[in-house]
């Protein structure tokens, strides 16, 4: 490991004691695992992502590859403050480890993929959103900073025909995917119908959608339920939601990029939450 031996030794290793300690046991059990069976991980790249995750406590991060700009512009005082492998590179060294055309700005973690809460874990928030097999991960990306912006609790989504966790989809997050928990389903319809029975009044977006979305809401627990651009809301979804709504909107152009429609319809849910 390279560090440099002038950053040593900063006041500012004691921001980082906190993390060391959280990550410290799962290191240990990551490091005692002889079993030849590689374990997950998902490469997280670009300062803003790689920020977000060394700041999440339920990251666990095996090893950093960084150049010295680039930690200095994450305003890490030394790479031994942190509490994982660290290596200063040159930006070539990651070029080598990620998708040609991944935009890493000088940094890079291997981590282990974060923990997914159950549905029943969700009961409890007053607003979710649900994706259709959105497959575009700079949308679902783009999705997950509005969910957090608009305080939703989760974002659930297909295991299927669905973006997983990885380094493109943290990139477009810009760090949401640490804050906004990601709940991948086998079944989408079976997890609408449980979200129902736990109180939640499920709408789906549809251009053709019978009402008005913004009179729509009612209760104090929603499931917001949006489609794929181009194909929307499979039959099954649209069979299974409580009301299709659709958004009203006075302009020549009557339809929404589907990351433009869940930020539209986030704040009008919260607009409706909030009364």
């Amino acid at each position: 490991m390279k560090n440099d031996p002038k950053s040593r030794g900063s006041a500012k290793d004691t921001h980082y004691a906190k993390l060391r300690r959280s990550h410290r046991d799962a290191r240990r059990a990551f490091e005692s695992d002889k079993t030849n069976a590689a374990p997950d991980t998902v490469l997280v790249y670009g300062l803003h992502s790689v920020r977000a995750a060394i700041d999440n406590q339920n990251r666990t991060i095996h090893r950093m590859l960084a150049t010295r700009n680039a930690l200095k512009r994450l305003d890490i005082a030394s790479a031994e403050s942190l509490p994982f492998e660290v290596t200063i590179v040159e930006p070539s060294a990651i070029d080598a480890e990620l998708p040609e055309d991944a935009v890493h700005q000088g940094a890079m973690i291997e981590a282990a993929p974060l923990p997914q809460p159950t549905l029943s874990d969700l009961k409890d928030s007053p607003l979710l959103l649900v994706l259709d097999q959105i497959t575009d991960p700079h949308n679902v990306g783009a999705i997950l900073r509005s969910a957090v912006a608009f305080g939703a609790g989760a974002v659930i989504t297909t295991t299927r025909n669905s973006p997983g966790e990885s380094g493109a989809l943290a990139k477009a997050a810009s760090g949401a995917l640490e804050m906004m928990p990601y709940v991948q389903v086998v079944n989408l319809a079976e997890a609408i119908t449980n979200l129902q029975k736990a109180g939640f009044l499920a709408i789906g977006l549809d251009s053709e959608g019978t009402a008005d979305l913004a009179n729509s809401f009612s209760g104090n627990r929603i499931a917001l339920v949006l489609g794929a651009e181009g194909k929307g809301l499979r039959q099954k979804s649209r069979e299974t939601v409580n009301v299709l709504a659709r958004l009203d909107v006075p302009g020549r152009i009557k339809s929404l990029n589907v990351s433009n429609a869940a930020a539209v319809s986030l704040y009008a849910a919260r607009l409706h939450l909030d009364r």
